[in-house]
C-alpha cells in the first residue's frame, strides 16, 4: 500500500483497527478485516496525538539533514511509517522513527502513517512480520522494512533473523541496504519502475545526486541491470579503459546531424556518446592541405 493511498483505503485497515484506535485500553491487539489477530497494522494518525519517547537516547538532530528530509517528505510522502505504542484513547507514544516524525512536522504534515503497537505484543509482532515476509506480492522495499523492524523492534540479530525467515545473511543485508537509498529511488523500486538488481547497482555510488542521475537514465533509456552495473563501474573508476565504459545506441538525431556535418565539411565524421551524455565528435582529414581547409572552415564559424 502506497503512503499516498492510505487515506483513500481506510476501509482496508479493517474494523478491528478502528476499534483499537478508539479503545481506551492499553493491553490490546488489533484485528484485520477477516477477524484474525494481527500486530503491526498501519494507520494514519494525527501528529499531535503522538508523544515523544522518554527513553529516546538521541536528542541531537542536525538541522540541515532534517530540513532535507522534510523537503523530501513534501515531495514523496513518508515511505517508511514510524512505530508507535497505543497508550490509551487517542494517545500514542513513539517507539521508533523520531527523525521522520520531526521532519514530517517540519514539512507541515498534520498526520503520519504509523505501525501501531500495543503492550506486550512483541512476540505477536515478530510472528506477524515473519509471516508477512513470506507473502508472494511484497515488493523489495516492503521486505526491507519488515527485516529492519524485526531487528529494531524484536531485538533480532541478522544471524537470528536469518534463521527465523530462512534467508541468508547476505540476502537480508542486501534488502536492508535498500533503505539507505534516496526516497525517490525507494519509490521507483516500490512502484516497479526499477528492479532490485538496478537498486543494488545504484547503491554502490555514494553520492545521492549521482544516484538520482543514474535513476533518471535507467527510466529514460530503459537500461538493463548489466548496463547500470557498467555505468556504476565507469563512474567509480573514471580512469578505466574505454572498453569498461558503457556504450549506448546513438540517438537518431545525432546520426542525422553527423551526416549533415560530414556533407558541410566534405569529410568523414564519427560521433560517440556514453549513457552519461559525454561523447566525442571525430573529424577525419586526408592530408595536411585537407586539415588546413577544415581549419579555415571551422575558424570562420
Amino acid at each position: 500500500m502506497t503512503m499516498s493511498n492510505l487515506k483513500n483505503k481506510k476501509r482496508g485497515l479493517g474494523r478491528g483497527l478502528d476499534a483499537i484506535l478508539e479503545s481506551p485500553d492499553t493491553d490490546i491487539t488489533s484485528t484485520d478485516i477477516s477477524g484474525n489477530y494481527v500486530a503491526g497494522a498501519i494507520a494514519e494518525i494525527d501528529i499531535d496525538k503522538i508523544e515523544a519517547n522518554p527513553f529516546q537516547p538521541r536528542t541531537d538532530f542536525e538541522d540541515m539533514p532534517l530540513r532535507e528530509l522534510a523537503a523530501s517528505i513534501k515531495q514523496q510522502g513518508v515511505i517508511q511509517p514510524v512505530t508507535v505504542r497505543k497508550m490509551g484513547y487517542d494517545r500514542y507514544q513513539l517507539i521508533s522513527g523520531e527523525r521522520r516524525l520531526r521532519a514530517s512536522k517540519l514539512a507541515g504534515l498534520e498526520s503520519i502513517p504509523v505501525f501501531v503497537r500495543v503492550a506486550n505484543d512483541e512476540q505477536m509482532l515478530e510472528m506477524a512480520l515473519i509471516e508477512n515476509i513470506h507473502r508472494e506480492n511484497l515488493n523489495a522495499i516492503e521486505i526491507a522494512i519488515s527485516y529492519q523492524r524485526l531487528m529494531d523492534e524484536c531485538n533480532l540479530t541478522q544471524e537470528k533473523l536469518s534463521e527465523q525467515v530462512g534467508k541468508s545473511r547476505t540476502s537480508i543485508t542486501n534488502f536492508v541496504r535498500l533503505l539507505k537509498l534516496p526516497p525517490e529511488i525507494q519509490v521507483a523500486l516500490r512502484d516497479g519502475h526499477i528492479t532490485m538488481g538496478h537498486a543494488r547497482a545504484i547503491i554502490n555510488i555514494e553520492d545521492p545526486a549521482k544516484q538520482l542521475h543514474i535513476l533518471q537514465h535507467i527510466i529514460d533509456k530503459e537500461l538493463n541491470v548489466r548496463q547500470v552495473e557498467a555505468l556504476v563501474r565507469a563512474l567509480n573508476n573514471p580512469k578505466d579503459s574505454p572498453k569498461e565504459k558503457l556504450k549506448v545506441a546513438l540517438p537518431e538525431i545525432f546520426k542525422i546531424q553527423s551526416k549533415e556535418i560530414s556533407e558541410a565539411l566534405e569529410c568523414k565524421t564519427d560521433v560517440k556518446r556514453e549513457v552519461t551524455g559525454k561523447g566525442s565528435l571525430m573529424i577525419h582529414f586526408k592530408s595536411d592541405e585537407d586539415f588546413n581547409r577544415l581549419y579555415t572552415i571551422l575558424s570562420q564559424k
